[in-house]
């Protein structure tokens, strides 16, 4: 696996979950009236929510009281352990409609290997015929995106139909999906011809490049079912900025104050969300709509947080800083 750039690093490195539950009369959250909710652990300290569908289903990564790390489905006030693929460690990155989930484990021969959780057990998906593997999306038909190796060691951008893994290509060299939507049409990151890398989206059977805001680098985290795509890119000041994509433009979607933002989800109404840094060097998870930006805070004494995932109901989910110091997965209600 990459290292620098391994989009298993980023997950690592970026994880966190916020969730929002007060409904306006039109049915969708005022975030102005969210409040944040720990959605505790599996019994160990720490623990990231990624992902939320339209029932308020939650799916993340918890540490156990072995300090394992295992993916969770959350409902119901409970978080369930997932388990993973035979070996310590699983991460639950997306779940649909359905409560299908799909994320990445460790297998009992210590490789790392994209499942589908389909309710009852974690099916192995398998690679491209690599060694490794991971899904990071999945919509309501049951498609599921990621990455893996290929038998020569690239990693490309998958589509697992539901019978086998399709290489979606490159625009250069290697690529990597974060989502697809209810068409089949999938965002993500791949290397171009020039040695950037750069956000596509991938629809019937091309992959285009979005471009950038002005800088080398940009990723397409999320997209929804009318093809708005969020996720962030390096502006010509070399900062990183959350972007919203549509109609073929890339749109600057500004920060909390701070030098940078990302957006990583974005539901069918257009509501985005992401983390920002703020005028006090923090960072904060973020819920932007109709051009503004809007800061969720987070758990008391924490001084941290970040949001991945919104439902069509404004709910959101992330993670935040406790005050005990330790991170939890959240949903701001």
């Amino acid at each position: 696996m990459p290292s620098s750039h391994s989009p298993l690093w980023v997950l690592r490195m970026s994880v966190a979950v916020t969730a929002v539950m007060l409904a306006c009369s039109d049915g969708i959250t005022d975030p102005e009236d969210l409040e944040p909710l720990d959605l505790g652990t599996l019994g160990g300290e720490n623990s990231w929510a990624y992902g939320i569908n339209d029932g308020g289903q939650v799916i993340g990564m918890s540490e156990t009281v072995l300090g394992e790390k295992h993916a969770f489905l959350w409902e119901a006030e409970e978080m369930v352990d997932l388990g993973t693929l035979g070996g310590s460690q699983s991460y639950a990155l997306a779940i649909n409609g359905s409560g299908h989930v799909v994320g990445y484990s460790h297998t009992a021969s210590g490789g790392e290997h994209a499942f589908l959780w389909d309710g009852d057990e974690m099916i192995d998906l398998g690679t491209l015929g690599g060694e490794e593997s991971v899904a990071y999306g999945i919509n309501d038909s049951g498609q599921v995106v990621g990455w893996s190796q290929t038998t020569l060691g690239d990693w490309h951008a998958f589509l697992w139909d539901g019978e086998e893994m399709i290489d979606l290509g490159t625009l250069g060299s290697h690529s990597v999906a974060l989502a697809i939507n209810g068409s089949g049409n999938v965002v993500g990151y791949s290397a171009t011809p020039l040695g950037e890398e750069h956000a596509f989206l991938w629809e019937s059977g091309e992959m285009t490049d979005l471009g950038t805001l002005g800088g080398n680098t940009s990723r397409a985290c999320d997209i929804n079912d009318s093809g708005q795509v969020v996720g962030w890119s390096r502006t010509t000041s070399d900062d990183r900025h959350a972007f919203l994509w549509e109609g073929g433009e890339m749109t600057d979607l500004g920060t909390l104050g701070g030098a940078g933002s990302r957006a990583y989800g974005i539901n069918d109404s257009g509501q985005v969300v992401g983390r920002s840094a703020t005028t006090v060097h923090g960072m904060h998870a973020f819920l932007w709509e109709s051009g503004e930006m809007i800061d969720l805070g987070t758990l008391g004494g924490g001084n941290a947080s970040e949001a991945h995932g919104v439902n069509d109901s404004g709910q959101v989910v992330g993670r935040s800083g406790t005050a005990s110091g330790y991170m939890h997965a959240t949903l701001w209600r």
